[in-house]
């Protein structure tokens, strides 16, 4: 089955040591998720899924926002196929998550950790379905919501990465996250975006 879900992988991707990086945030979390991808070059190839906690009762504009503030391709997740180098938006009032063949999904099932999107929705399916392939960066937010997320990843062999407190407006959702043990890097805005280059850019495919 591990085979099988690689093969699948690979077949939409480009032959690099990461297909997807997942970004999760709550209150405080639009700024250094401007900071991060405003920073990534045009030619980084890995797909991005971004998920932040926000109102159900009004329409995200993080997709908008975000097309002024990078160089890659932004869309609003609405059950594609994932592109490399293509950053994927949520929709307001829906868990987001992706399944090992790239297609991304958008789930009305009962909220997690009392919210919808759920941090922890993503990451564990970027876990179950990317593994050693998957990266999990956990931002600025209030709660815990990321935390069962953290450890999911590493369970399958996937790299976490969290805000620093210095630069966190609202540290509860980065603390939650090292508090498990599962985090490998603990990192500003500007150091995230330099690592997600390094990881994904020049790692050698396993």
């Amino acid at each position: 089955m591990a085979l099988q879900k690689l093969h699948l992988i690979q077949s939409h991707f480009p032959n690099i040591a990461y297909n997807i990086v997942a970004i999760g945030a709550s209150a405080g979390g639009q700024k250094p998720i401007i900071q991060i991808l405003s920073a990534l070059p045009a030619d980084f190839p890995a797909a991005i899924i971004v998920v932040q906690h926000m109102s159900p009762f009004y329409p995200s504009r993080l997709a908008h926002i975000l097309r002024r503030n990078t160089m890659l391709p932004v869309e609003q997740a609405s059950g594609q196929i994932m592109r490399p180098g293509t950053v994927y938006t949520y929709l307001q009032d829906r868990h987001l998550v992706v399944d090992a063949n790239g297609r991304l999904s958008l789930l009305k099932s009962p909220k997690m950790n009392f919210v919808r999107p759920s941090v922890d929705k993503l990451f564990m399916s970027v876990g179950l379905n990317y593994g050693i392939r998957g990266i999990a960066v956990v931002l600025s937010g209030c709660g815990r919501d990321g935390a069962l997320g953290m450890i999911a990843m590493k369970k399958y062999g996937g790299t976490t990465i969290v805000q620093d407190e210095t630069t966190s407006e609202y540290f509860d959702m980065p603390l939650a996250a090292i508090e498990t043990g599962k985090v490998d890097f603990v990192l500003t805005p500007e150091m995230i975006a330099n690592r997600l280059s390094r990881l994904v850019m020049t790692e050698s495919v396993a």
